[in-house]
């Protein structure tokens, strides 16, 4: 395996503290100087280091002044079109990782549950509960009802490792999605999803209501979800009807 060069490390530590707030918004970072005899390395690799984090609009140098950190954009949902939280990560550079907190399948669902889903609400549905996470960041929690045999492999089964992955590559392998209807508000962070996401309960949430169809609407699944609103954002392209 190639050997990463020296001032992309370099880079990465630095991308790594501005990630977990070493280094916060505009903030003026150390001279290269300091920074070269910190990573014990030459102010050239530092110069490299931070020019390509630059291009990837994490630093922004002010002439005469210095280097800083930019504002980070929040991530981004929607802005190319129906994404699952995989392939949204993967379109922004980052890293997911899942902890699935409850699953079962159920027989009887809520009223409301049901009446969505119409004549499939009668079939087998699991109930799923996951923690997302970017780049080892919670950021949001799923609760899922998904009707059964889409999450089903030929044998019948279903696999922890399937439940811990991407669930739309897991449904289309049984059928094909085609579109999300989606609702979103701005609640206060209920006391248990606060403490899962790591953020005062006095911090606003995203509450994001989703009915996943077919391309000819056949009900897939029903998820509810929080969202971090100081890290997460919905972007939606509506067309005037004339």
């Amino acid at each position: 395996m190639k050997k990463q060069a020296v001032f992309q490390e370099v880079a990465d530590k630095i991308a790594q503290r501005v990630n977990d707030g070493t280094y916060v918004t505009s903030q003026k970072l150390p001279s290269d100087y300091d920074l070269a005899e910190e990573f014990q390395c030459s102010r050239l690799t530092v110069r490299k280091a931070i020019d390509l984090l630059i291009t990837q609009n994490i630093l922004v140098k002010e002439k005469g002044k210095g280097t800083y950190v930019m504002k980070q954009p929040k991530i981004q949902s929607g802005s190319g079109g129906l994404q699952s939280f995989t392939e949204t990560a993967k379109a922004q550079g980052k890293k997911t990782r899942t902890e699935v907190l409850q699953v079962e399948t159920v027989k009887e669902l809520p009223t409301k549950i049901r009446q969505m889903f119409g004549n499939y609400g009668k079939e087998p549905m699991v109930y799923l509960t996951r923690l997302r996470y970017f780049d080892d960041e919670p950021m949001t929690v799923e609760n899922l009802y998904v009707l059964k045999r889409y999450l089903e492999k030929e044998s019948g089964e279903i696999t922890k490792d399937q439940l811990e992955s991407s669930l739309y590559e897991v449904i289309e392998a049984n059928i094909e999605i085609g579109y999300s209807h989606q609702e979103v508000e701005a609640v206060k962070s209920p006391p248990d999803i606060a403490k899962l996401l790591h953020v005062s309960e006095e911090e606003p949430m995203l509450l994001v209501h989703s009915m996943t169809y077919s391309p000819s609407a056949k009900p897939i699944l029903f998820d509810t979800s929080f969202y971090r609103a100081d890290k997460y954002t919905f972007k939606n392209t509506l067309v005037r009807q004339k």
